[in-house]
């Protein structure tokens, strides 16, 4: 193993106070791990099946919460909606591990990341808008692109490189 790789990837840990931030790099990592797993053995791709899992489960707890406390706004019951897919998908891929069954959720997972990356470079975007100053480039662009995948493999399939 690369000793120099665990230092680079903390690097890329999100700042503490903005929780989209914090749910774009877990997204973006869970599905790291799993297009990584997909291509080992499948012990290795039930573990990180396992911690995607317990992400989205994190996910679908806060949803619900809201849901209970009045909150159901389109968004809350699409998401809720989509934990349950992700987690039928899941229960699915742990049984019979395939790269073709992960790369679903890795596809979820790289799309609401960006999605989450996107809303903050554009309220920040807004914010320097509303303020009467510049947009800050370095901001936007480091909101934007800093939990990326490699270029080319945000859109490269995992079942195409196993």
């Amino acid at each position: 193993m690369n000793p120099y790789s665990n230092a680079a990837h903390a690097a890329n840990f999100p700042q503490e106070g903005n929780p989209r931030e914090t749910e774009a790099w877990a997204l973006t990592e869970a599905a790291r791990r799993m297009a990584s797993a997909s291509r080992g053995e499948p012990e290795g791709m039930r573990e990180a099946l396992r911690l995607n899992w317990k992400l989205w489960t994190i996910f679908q707890a806060d949803l619900i919460g809201k849901a209970e406390a009045g909150e159901t706004t389109e968004t809350v019951v699409n998401m809720l909606s989509l934990c349950q897919f992700v987690d039928f998908h899941t229960v699915a891929a742990l049984t019979e591990p395939d790269a073709a069954k992960m790369e679903v959720l890795v596809n979820i997972n790289r799309n609401i990341a960006s999605g989450l990356r996107d809303s903050l470079a554009r309220e920040a975007r807004e914010a320097a808008a509303a303020a009467g100053e510049a947009a800050p480039a370095a901001a936007s662009a480091a909101t934007a692109g800093a939990y990326a995948p490699a270029p080319g493999a945000a859109h490269t399939p995992i079942s195409a490189t196993a």
